[in-house]
């Protein structure tokens, strides 16, 4: 099979996988819950397409709450919305909260998110095979930090675009201390401006931001696939992780605004959820270190040559890497409009 031949099955896989990943969201199931008045809640849910209509899942209330009247349901190309008012003199503070799914749950999480009337903000992510929440009775430093530092690593653990562009920057930089320079000036950035955004000191609409981010990762694979040694990536690296880190920032940062930040604890979410985000990075730099340290390996056993392998990956990979994000970024570009 000719090199050409094995690129163009490459992207026709590519396209197949990025269609596969866009019809299976992955995005978590999230609820809002606000005190409108003293012992009265507005819950607002929003729910990704893949679930059906008819078996969406809707927030259950506390046992001592009442609901209202009948959840009104709005069904979305883009997602499934829900609203309902909820009845509880007692309050929510130490109440359960559940999720029912009237059919199975797609491996889908849950955030929650309950404003009380004081200002008081409680977020929790309830993984898959969870389904219920205690509502804290009051806010802790400590607890903010855990639930804030799993969902920085969930989030870059998810976020398969930007583990896509931190892989491409591996390649560009080279060397060890390439590599360290780059991805340092990636993390300073991208902690700038999710910082400016969380803080809503800069706030940027978020389809643009993203539809960015798939260019970004489209730009770097382009930059591989040339080979240029003297191209503006190979050339300066870090400089290309500085200046796309503080757009991936913006991207951090829309995550954080869904979720909000508890008034009392801002400095302590804001802080613990960079630090998982640079966990979660750190770990996927480490493992894909770990993988091409092995494939190295397994062709110098084999071919007797280690660096001639890589450089045959180095096509079929840019390939890939680059028909998914222009896939990402025709469907982000289309949603402009739709």
């Amino acid at each position: 099979m000719t090199g050409a031949r094995l690129c163009l099955r490459l992207c026709l896989a590519a396209s197949f996988v990025a269609s596969v990943a866009a019809a299976h969201d992955a995005r978590p199931i999230y609820v809002e819950v606000t005190e409108a008045e003293p012992g009265v809640f507005s819950v607002q849910w929003k729910v990704p397409p893949t679930i059906p209509a008819d078996e969406a899942p809707r927030p259950v209330p506390p046992p001592a709450a009442t609901v209202a009247a009948e959840p009104a349901i709005l069904s979305y190309r883009d997602a499934i919305l829900g609203r309902a008012t909820w009845h509880c003199p007692e309050g929510l503070s130490g109440r359960e909260l559940a999720m029912d799914f009237p059919a199975v749950n797609p491996s889908l999480s849950t955030l929650f998110r309950v404003t009380l009337l004081g200002g008081e903000v409680h977020s929790h992510i309830l993984k898959p095979d969870e389904r219920s929440w205690i509502v804290p009775s009051e806010v802790t430093r400590r607890g903010v930090a855990k639930d804030y530092t799993v969902l920085g690593v969930r989030h870059i653990w998810e976020g398969v675009d930007h583990l896509l562009f931190v892989a491409c920057l591996l390649w560009v930089a080279v060397s060890p201390r390439r590599v360290l320079a780059t991805i340092t000036g990636f993390t300073l950035a991208h902690s700038l401006t999710l910082a400016l955004s969380a803080l809503d000191i800069v706030r940027v609409p978020v389809p643009p931001v993203e539809a960015a981010i798939a260019l970004s990762i489209v730009f770097l694979a382009v930059e591989i696939a040339a080979g240029d040694r003297r191209s503006l990536a190979y050339r300066f690296p870090i400089a290309v992780s500085i200046s796309f880190g503080l757009l991936h920032g913006f991207g951090f940062a829309a995550v954080l605004r869904q979720v909000g930040l508890p008034p009392r604890e801002l400095p302590t979410a804001l802080l613990f959820f960079n630090l998982g985000v640079e966990i979660g990075q750190v770990l996927f730099v480490f493992a894909l270190g770990a993988l091409l340290l092995l494939l190295r390996q397994l062709a110098h056993h084999w071919l007797r040559r280690p660096d001639s392998m890589m450089a045959r990956l180095r096509l079929p990979a840019c390939y890939v890497v680059g028909t998914i994000a222009s896939f990402w970024l025709v469907e982000r570009v289309a949603g402009f409009w739709l």
